[in-house]
C-alpha cells in the first residue's frame, strides 16, 4: 500500500522528490500510512473540498482490503 499511496501522490504534485510516505503499524494490525509532501504541493493532494484526499484513501483502502488489512492514510 506504500507504493501505491506514493505513486498517486508523486504523480499529482510539482516536486515528486519531496513525497515521503512513513508506514506505522498498530498493535491492533492496522496500519496508518502518514503522506508528507512540500507545503506548495499541499493544495494539490488534499483538492477542493478534500475531493483528492478522499479518492486517494478510498484507492489505498481497495489496495489493503485485498491483502485483508486495514490501512488509514493521514496527510501532514
Amino acid at each position: 500500500m506504500k507504493e501505491v499511496l506514493e505513486t498517486i501522490a508523486r504523480a499529482l504534485v510539482d516536486t515528486p522528490d519531496e513525497v515521503n510516505v512513513t508506514e506505522i503499524e498498530h498493535e491492533d494490525g492496522t496500519i496508518t500510512l502518514e503522506l508528507r509532501v512540500a507545503s506548495g504541493d499541499m493544495g494539490k493532494v488534499i483538492g477542493k473540498q478534500g475531493r483528492i484526499a478522499k479518492a486517494i484513501r478510498t484507492v489505498v483502502k481497495a489496495a489493503a482490503s485485498n491483502e485483508n488489512k486495514k490501512v488509514s492514510v493521514d496527510i501532514v
